[in-house]
């Protein structure tokens, strides 16, 4: 007998992603269970579900380099046009902004380096180019401000240090945390992280600001040089 595929509308109830949210609650459904509901629809080749694999595969099975697709990259899958594309982008926008309003609820102290990362992680999380920021902490490492330095590409930024003691100064830090971004997802520090790192170290020392720890945001995970004892 020849193997009919089903559609969602012939599934079981309770294997229905709309129906399985309403019994079972958000949490019980797979990631690419949410993305098809957001997709609402497939194409004539797959469910929307099996579409929704398709779409978390291509981009590894990981969330944030979904969320660091463009609409225009989101359409070239068949079944995805502007309007599926659109809602994906608007979902991911949310996360973002949920995410971002978070950041107020961490700690303001800074004592280890994952306060650090929860502090950066908002803004440099989802990017698909490299960001280098700054957090300022006082004497007593309490969060005075955090503002970007340098910006590059995949592999690589740009750091005007004259312009980042600059504004630490007109800050009164006592004391830095660096913070950059692989978007390769490498954990492994770079030869060019590495002097940077020890440059900037350096500088600081000379004019009595400490380097806390350089934090490299690596997906949804980082990389601490404190913790690693690099610095």
């Amino acid at each position: 007998m020849e193997n009919k595929k089903l559609s969602i509308s012939e599934w079981a109830e309770e294997d229905r992603p709309r129906e399985k949210l309403l019994s079972n609650g958000a949490t019980a459904l797979t990631t690419a269970e949410l993305i098809a509901i957001l997709l609402s629809s497939g194409n004539a080749q797959e469910s929307a579900v099996d579409l929704a694999k398709r779409i978390f595969n291509h981009f590894d099975n990981e969330l944030s380099d979904l969320f660091g697709a463009s609409i225009n990259e989101l359409k070239q899958f068949k079944g995805v046009g502007v309007a599926k594309a659109v809602t994906i982008a608007a979902a991911i926008e949310l996360a973002r902004r949920s995410n971002a309003s978070r950041e107020g609820k961490t700690p303001t102290v800074i004592e280890n380096s994952l306060d650090a990362y929860k502090i950066i992680a908002p803004n440099l999380i989802d990017l698909d180019y490299e960001e280098f920021w700054i957090i300022c902490l006082t004497a007593t490492y309490k969060m005075i401000s955090k503002f970007k330095v340098g910006q590059g590409g995949f592999s690589e930024s740009y750091v005007d240090t004259r312009f980042l003691f600059q504004k630490v100064l007109l800050e009164g830090a006592a004391s830095i945390v660096l913070c950059h971004n692989h978007p390769s997802g490498s954990r492994t520090p770079s030869m060019k992280d590495i002097k940077l790192t020890n440059e900037i170290k350096k500088s600081a020392e000379i004019i009595g600001i400490r380097l806390f720890d350089h934090i490299i945001v690596t997906g949804n995970s980082y990389v601490s040089f404190n913790d690693e004892n690099m610095l």
